[in-house]
């Protein structure tokens, strides 16, 4: 382990793997998203870490998405100079609201115009029993479903992000949370009577014993009708009982309807998150 008698940043190596995991573990709902690559024993080298004279005080994630943890106002200072000298890649900032919305105030005049800031998102978990019971219909879906899965993931994306990710990439990744059984949908039929997805959740985070659901999507003509709920009631129990013991998600502030369904499925607000897209 490395000691430093003053504050000082730098990348992690596979020495400081021990102390990250600690790191992570004082929260790990809110690192689980770190923390997913560091359980994929990927190299550490995506990883700033804040040392003192006791150790790693603080960290970031900085792959794609870019996850600060732990940093107070002069180590948000310590961060952002390090990030503005290397210049590491990343569509998005994500994470901690204070920790997110630090950083970017001191990273803003020196990064491209954002697509999107979202200063107020709510951090939950599933904790309590559900206002409404689950719906039976929701299962995993099976990998020859993928086809049918792959739009409505799209539609989802393009909804909540603003473009369109179609290719091969996020093909791949459709394709890979199905095949771990982590992509969970309802069934049901088109106008002709074609197979069709009307509801459909991920488990996009797993690590640290934390499964988060991300890619919520229902079809659009069944919106409004109260199905919401109940599938997220059942995909919340199966997760819970079958995948990690704590279930959680985030969601923005605004999206009024989504807060309700998610209160009314047995999840509680527990912290609050940011994002800036980039």
């Amino acid at each position: 382990m490395f000691f430093f008698s003053r504050r000082s940043v730098r990348r992690l190596t596979a020495f400081d793997r021990p102390a990250l995991i600690r790191l992570l573990d004082t929260d790990p709902v809110a690192t689980v998203l770190a923390r997913v690559p560091v359980e994929q024993r990927r190299s550490l080298t995506s990883a700033i870490g804040l040392f003192d004279s006791d150790g790693l005080r603080s960290v970031a994630w900085a792959g794609g998405t870019l996850v600060p943890y732990g940093f107070d106002d002069d180590g948000l200072d310590q961060l952002a100079a390090h990030i503005v000298k290397t210049s590491p890649s990343a569509s998005s900032i994500v994470g901690p609201q204070d920790q997110v919305m630090g950083l970017w105030k001191r990273l803003e005049s020196h990064m491209p115009e954002p697509r999107d800031v979202r200063v107020e998102q709510y951090s939950m978990v599933f904790a309590r029993e559900p206002q409404v019971g689950g719906d039976p219909l929701v299962r995993r879906a099976t990998p020859a479903e993928a086809p049918l899965v792959y739009p409505a993931a799209v539609a989802m994306f393009t909804e909540e992000v603003g473009y369109d990710p179609s290719g091969r990439y996020y093909r791949s990744r459709v394709e890979n949370l199905i095949g771990e059984g982590r992509t969970f949908v309802r069934m049901g039929r088109g106008f002709n009577g074609e197979p069709k997805v009307e509801f459909k959740a991920d488990v996009g985070a797993l690590a640290g014993g934390v499964a988060q659901i991300q890619g919520v999507w229902v079809a659009p003509e069944l919106r409004g009708q109260g199905i919401a709920s109940a599938c997220m009631s059942r995909v919340a129990q199966i997760v819970a009982r079958q995948i990690a013991p704590t279930v959680s998600l985030y969601v923005n502030d605004y999206n009024l309807a989504a807060v309700r369904v998610y209160e009314k499925s047995g999840f509680v607000t527990v912290g609050h998150f940011s994002t800036v897209l980039l």
